[in-house]
């Protein structure tokens, strides 16, 4: 099986991070993926966000905790404290991906996530796409966080990527072959 087929087969959603901070290498490596993709009309519809900013990321996820724990639905926020209670899982690292909301930028940044996390794998690196970093942004406290984030003007989130150093693995999700139809 080749590299890139391997890392597609045994990527997971990582949600068990190390406190360790990721390379300027490491980053790097996985900007470099993200701007790799393509987009219609090569428009690049897209900016990249990397937050390595402790504090700043523990703020986005005790204020995304804290409204999805005010909902009346509690689905989503029982999920998470199954899990541990953080929204972001302690990852050292949050690529927040968002865009100029152009008619294909949803479809363009979702590309641009699949190498963000194909490059973290490739590099021994856990990976994890959270949309519910979408909770604080768009939340009371949404400008406050997207003037600290840097967000450029009129842009909106549209996905997130954690990746970090991964204490404890776990194996990918089972393919289920019934979600596929063959034609012809």
């Amino acid at each position: 099986m080749n590299e890139t087929i391997k890392n597609i087969a045994q990527r997971y959603s990582c949600r068990d991070f190390a406190d360790t901070r990721l390379t300027e290498k490491q980053i790097s490596i996985m900007v470099e993926a993200a701007l790799a993709a393509p987009s219609a009309r090569n428009i690049q519809p897209w900016h990249i966000i990397v937050v390595q900013d402790k504090a700043l990321i523990e703020q986005l996820d005790a204020e995304g905790l804290a409204l999805l724990g005010a909902e009346e639905d509690k689905t989503m926020y029982d999920a998470i404290i199954s899990r541990g209670g953080k929204l972001f899982y302690d990852a050292p690292c949050l690529f927040l991906i968002v865009s100029d909301g152009s008619k294909w930028a949803t479809l363009d940044s979702g590309i641009l996530c699949q190498n963000v996390v194909l490059a973290a794998e490739s590099l021994g690196l856990g990976s994890c796409i959270v949309g519910l970093a979408r909770v604080p942004l768009e939340g009371p406290r949404g400008e406050e966080f997207k003037k600290l984030l840097k967000f450029p003007d009129g842009y909106k989130f549209e996905v997130g990527v954690l990746a970090g150093k991964i204490i404890s693995g776990k194996a990918p999700h089972p393919f289920e072959e019934n979600k596929v139809t063959y034609v012809g």
